[in-house]
């Protein structure tokens, strides 16, 4: 009985990670991200696994990247500048849940 508990809270989990990849996919595709940014390569801008790769483990990394998509910038990753993105284009929740995803590393899964 253990065992199928075990399993089946093993499944829950990971049938929740999944479903919030999957949801954060969705996020960066519905705010229009990936006009400028794929999850595996370059294309205006740095890919979302370039991204989670730089800033992985470091300390504020979440906050300063949400402040970076809000606020838009230039000089981090080349001369072209990141536009703001306003929460007419990206809720909060979703730009934090966004920025979260890609600091995990599951855009490189």
């Amino acid at each position: 009985m253990k065992g199928w508990m075990i399993v089946a809270g093993a499944a829950t989990v990971l049938g929740l990670t999944m479903g919030s990849a999957q949801a954060s996919v969705e996020i960066v595709k519905k705010a229009r991200c990936v006009a400028c940014h794929a999850v595996d390569k370059k294309l205006v801008g740095p890919s979302f696994q370039e991204v989670g790769a730089k800033y992985k483990g470091q300390s504020g990394a979440a906050a300063m990247l949400f402040e970076k998509v809000r606020n838009g910038g230039a000089g981090n990753w080349g001369q072209i500048p990141m536009t703001p993105n306003g929460p007419d284009k990206i809720s909060d929740e979703n730009l934090k849940a966004a920025v979260e995803w890609i600091l995990s590393g599951a855009a490189a899964n």
